[in-house]
C-alpha cells in the first residue's frame, strides 16, 4: 500500500498547522485587546474561511496565484515555478483553511485567562514581551494545545481547496482526502474505504486528544477562580 497520500497529508497540515500557530497568536493577542467594534470588524474578516465553501477558498487562490494571475506571472518568470498543481499549494489552502480554527480557540483561551494575573505582573515591573512569555502563554497552552490538534486534524481532512489548487497526482500532490475521491470516482471501493479508516482513526485520536486538553483547561480555570477567591 502506498503511504505517499498519508506523509503528504502530515507533512503539508504540519507545515500549515506551525504558521497558523505563529499567526493565530499574534491575531489572537493583539485584536483581543482592541476596541469592542474594531474587534468586531477584525474577527469577521479573520474568520470568513470558517463559513465559505472550500471550493470557494480553492478559487480564490487560484485567482490570486495563477500564471494569469500578477504574483503567478511574476513566479514564472522571475523564479521559472508556479505555484498551482504542486504539494506546497495546498499548504496555503490549508492555512486559510484552518487559521480561524487556530485563532477563534486561541483567542478564547486568552480571553478567559485572569487579567488580575497580568496586571500583578505589570506592578511587580515586568515588561509586556515577558508577561506574555512567562504568564500568559504558559497559563494558556491547553487551549492553545487544542487548537493545534483541531487545526492538525482539519488540515490532514480538507479536501475542497486543496483538490483545487494542488489537484490528485499520484506520488506528488496527493492527500488522503483526494486518494479518497480518487479511488471512488474510479470504483476502486476497497482502497477508498481503506483510506476512510485511515481517516477515521486519525480523526478519533484527535477528538480524544482534545477532550483531554479541554478537562486540563477546564480544571485550570477553576484553580484559577479559586486562587481568586481566596
Amino acid at each position: 500500500m502506498d503511504l505517499f497520500p498519508l506523509c503528504n497529508s502530515i507533512r503539508i497540515s504540519l507545515i500549515a498547522t506551525a504558521i497558523t500557530l505563529a499567526l493565530g497568536i499574534l491575531c489572537a493577542y493583539h485584536i483581543a485587546r482592541l476596541p469592542g467594534w474594531i474587534k468586531g470588524i477584525m474577527d469577521t474578516f479573520l474568520t470568513i474561511p470558517m463559513v465559505l465553501p472550500p471550493t470557494v477558498v480553492g478559487y480564490l487562490i487560484l485567482v490570486t496565484t495563477s500564471p494569469k494571475s500578477a504574483l503567478g506571472s511574476f513566479l514564472k518568470t522571475t523564479l521559472s515555478t508556479t505555484i498551482t498543481m504542486k504539494w506546497y499549494a495546498a499548504v496555503i489552502a490549508v492555512v486559510i483553511v484552518t487559521f480561524p480554527l487556530m485563532y477563534r480557540t486561541v483567542r478564547s483561551a486568552f480571553e478567559s485567562f485572569d487579567e488580575n494575573l497580568l496586571h500583578a505582573g505589570r506592578t511587580l515591573g515586568l515588561s509586556n514581551s515577558l508577561i506574555f512569555r512567562r504568564i500568559l502563554l504558559p497559563n494558556c497552552r491547553s487551549g492553545i494545545l487544542a487548537g493545534i490538534v483541531l487545526s492538525f486534524a482539519r488540515g490532514i481532512g480538507e479536501y475542497g481547496a486543496t483538490s483545487m489548487v494542488a489537484g490528485y497526482i499520484a506520488g506528488k500532490t496527493a492527500t488522503v482526502s483526494t486518494t479518497v475521491a480518487y479511488y471512488w470516482q474510479t470504483n476502486q471501493d476497497d482502497l477508498a474505504m481503506r483510506w476512510v479508516l485511515i481517516n477515521l482513526s486519525i480523526s478519533f485520536a484527535v477528538m480524544l486528544t482534545v477532550n483531554y486538553f479541554d478537562k486540563k483547561n477546564t480544571s485550570s480555570k477553576r484553580r484559577q477562580s479559586d486562587v481568586t477567591l481566596l
